[in-house]
């Protein structure tokens, strides 16, 4: 079974970065995507940041520009750092791997709060 446990969430005020960390329990070379969501109350969770495993990566509108996806192989860590966060960015976020069989795993996630 794949665990990816999330780190690196808190209280942040407006302007502020915050720096999340996801370990897997598999190389991310086994991975064909790894992501972070994240998931406001009372709203749907939405994609903020996924990375293929050519390298490329992908944002949300709402995020590009201030948030940066990144893996470390070595460490089997994937990493987002979010800068400039405003308070629309609070949330729980979400790591997220899909396998090459086609297998989705998910993290337990992590809060962010940023205060206005």
């Amino acid at each position: 079974q794949v665990q990816l446990v999330e780190s690196g969430g808190g209280l942040v005020q407006a302007g502020g970065s915050l720096r999340l960390s996801c370990a897997a329990s598999i190389s991310i070379f086994s991975a064909t995507t790894v992501g972070w969501y994240r998931q406001a109350p009372g709203k749907q969770r939405e994609l903020v940041a996924f990375m293929l495993s050519s390298g490329s990566t992908n944002y949300a509108d709402s995020v590009k520009g201030r948030f940066t996806i990144s893996g470390d192989n070595a460490k089997n860590t994937v990493s987002l750092q979010m800068n400039s966060l405003k308070p629309e960015d609070t949330g729980v976020y979400y790591c997220q791997l899909t396998t090459y069989s086609g297998n989705d795993y998910w993290g337990q996630g992590t809060q962010v709060t940023v205060s206005s």
